[in-house]
C-alpha cells in the first residue's frame, strides 16, 4: 500500500483540508525530495522550523553523538549536561534579564507552562491576548488564541482572557493609517484593561510578529507604547516567539527589533532545527515562583533534542544567519513589491527577515482572495516550490524558508510566483 493511501486509512488528518500530495523522503538545506525523486525548493521550512536548513550536518552530528551517550533520563529528575549547556546559551542570547529556562516538547506546551508561571508569580488570574493570534492547540493556548476558526468546537474555554485588536496596519481595526495613527492600537490597551478585564491581569501575551494571523509585523514603536501601559498596571510582557524567533525575523529574537525587554518568552519550531523541543525563559524571580510539584515534563529537555539545539544555535550565531536573513528578506521583498505593481491581486507585501506574507485581495475594498491563494499554492508546488498559506481570512501566501536559502533560489521563487499570477489571469 502506498504511503498516501496509508495516510488516508490509518493516519488521522481530518483536521487539515488536505495533506500536500507529495511523500517527502529526504531533505537537505533548502531542498526537499519526494519518493519519485522530484526536488522542491522549500519556502515553508516545515512551518518555519528548519531555520538552519534541513538535515544541517552539524545538528545531525550532534544528535547522533548524543544518542550514543544518553537518549533519556528525565532531565527534571536528574541533571543532564545538554540541558544545562543549552539553558546557559539561551540566557546569553535572549534580551535583558531573561535567564532561567524550562524545556518542553512543543510550542503549546511552552506557552501553557509560561501562562501557569505568570499566574504563579503575579498572583493574578487574567490574560490579555491579541485578536487574530495563535498560540497552540491545547485548551489553555486555544483560550488565548484570537481566531474562531482555530477554536470552533473546542469550547468552553478558560475564562479570564480579554482580546485586544492586533497591530494589523493593512486592515486597521480603528480605520487609521500608520504613522499618522500615533500608535492608537497600542495606546488603546489602556481601554481594554479598563473595560474588558477585572483589573487582575497577569500578562499581556503576544506573538512578537504574528505568523498564523497572516505575517503581521507591528510598527517599530508598538511594543514601547504597549510596555508603558503594562508597567503602569504591573502586567507582565509575555512574548511568544515560537514562530518568529531563532533568526527568522532578521535578528535572533524578533523583539530585538523593538528595543523592549520582555518578562517571559517562549520558543519552539526553530529551536532545534526539527528535533522536538520547546522552551520558556524568564527572569530568575519569575521562574523561581514555581514551587515543588507545580510543573514538570517527562520528555521535556530531552538530551538528544538539547544537543541538537546547541549545535543549531551555535551554527546560527557563528554563520550570522539572522543578519543574512535580514539582507535576503529585504531583497526578496523588494522583488515581491515589484510584482505587486504588476498584479492587482497582491494587496500587500510585508515581513521581516525571511518571515514574509503576501496578502491577496480581489478588489480595492480588500476582499480576501482565499480561493486564489489556494490556487497559487498548488501552482507553485507544480513548479517545484513549496509555499505556505494562512492568515485570518486564508488569503496570505507565507514565505518562511530555511534561513540558509540562497538569494538566487528566492529570486527563482519570485519568478515562479509571477508565472502563477499570469496564468491565474
Amino acid at each position: 500500500m502506498k504511503t498516501i493511501e496509508k495516510y488516508k486509512q490509518y493516519v488521522n488528518v481530518s483536521f487539515v483540508k488536505a495533506v500536500e500530495p507529495i511523500v517527502v523522503t529526504k531533505a537537505l538545506g533548502s531542498k526537499v525530495t519526494d519518493e519519485e525523486g522530484k526536488v522542491y525548493t522549500d519556502l515553508y521550512a516545515g512551518i518555519a522550523v528548519a531555520n538552519a536548513g534541513h538535515n544541517n550536518p552539524e545538528v545531525v552530528a550532534a544528535a547522533k553523538a548524543q544518542i550514543d551517550k544518553l537518549v533519556h533520563c528525565c532531565s527534571y529528575v536528574y541533571h543532564s549536561i545538554p540541558v544545562a549547556d543549552y539553558a546557559e546559551l539561551l540566557a546569553q542570547n535572549t534580551p535583558g534579564r531573561l535567564q532561567k529556562t524550562f524545556f518542553g516538547n512543543g510550542g503549546a506546551e511552552a506557552n501553557e507552562g509560561a501562562m501557569r508561571m505568570a499566574k504563579q508569580f503575579t498572583k493574578k488570574q487574567e490574560f490579555i491576548a491579541l485578536q487574530g493570534s495563535f498560540h497552540g492547540r491545547s485548551l489553555a493556548t486555544l483560550s488565548i488564541t484570537g481566531n474562531k476558526d482555530r477554536k470552533k468546537g473546542g469550547g468552553p474555554y478558560i475564562p479570564g482572557v480579554a482580546f485586544h485588536p492586533a497591530p494589523y496596519c493593512y486592515r486597521c481595526p480603528y480605520d487609521k493609517a500608520y504613522p499618522a495613527c500615533d500608535m492608537h492600537c497600542a495606546k488603546m490597551l489602556e481601554k481594554t484593561i479598563q473595560y474588558d478585564t477585572s483589573g487582575n491581569v497577569a500578562a499581556f501575551i503576544a506573538e512578537t510578529m504574528m505568523g498564523e494571523g497572516g505575517i503581521i509585523i507591528p510598527p517599530k514603536e508598538y511594543y514601547k507604547e504597549v510596555k508603558k501601559v503594562l508597567d503602569k498596571h504591573e502586567i507582565l510582557l509575555f512574548l511568544d516567539e515560537v514562530q518568529c524567533g531563532f533568526g527568522r525575523s532578521g535578528k535572533f529574537c524578533a523583539i530585538d527589533h523593538y528595543g523592549v525587554e520582555p518578562d517571559i518568552m517562549t520558543f519552539a519550531k526553530g529551536i532545534a532545527d526539527g528535533f522536538p523541543l520547546s522552551a520558556f525563559i524568564a527572569r530568575p524571580e519569575i521562574a523561581d515562583s514555581f514551587k515543588p510539584g507545580d510543573h514538570l515534563s517527562t520528555f521535556g529537555g530531552n538530551p538528544v533534542s538539547c544537543a541538537a539545539g546547541i549545535a543549531n544555535l551555535n551554527f546560527l550565531l557563528r554563520e550570522k544567519i539572522p543578519e543574512k536573513a535580514l539582507v535576503k528578506g529585504e531583497r526578496v521583498m523588494g522583488e515581491l513589491k515589484d510584482l505587486q505593481k504588476k498584479f492587482p491581486l497582491i494587496g500587500e507585501v510585508r515581513g521581516s527577515g525571511l518571515m514574509i506574507g503576501i496578502e491577496l485581495v480581489r478588489d480595492a475594498a480588500k476582499t480576501p482572495a482565499a480561493e486564489e491563494a489556494g490556487k497559487i499554492k498548488a501552482m507553485m508546488r507544480q513548479k517545484g516550490f513549496l509555499i505556505g498559506s494562512g492568515g485570518t481570512y486564508g488569503n496570505v501566501l507565507r514565505m518562511q524558508p530555511p534561513l540558509v536559502i540562497s538569494s538566487e533560489e528566492l529570486s527563482a521563487a519570485v519568478a515562479a510566483l509571477a508565472e502563477c499570477f499570469k496564468e491565474l489571469g
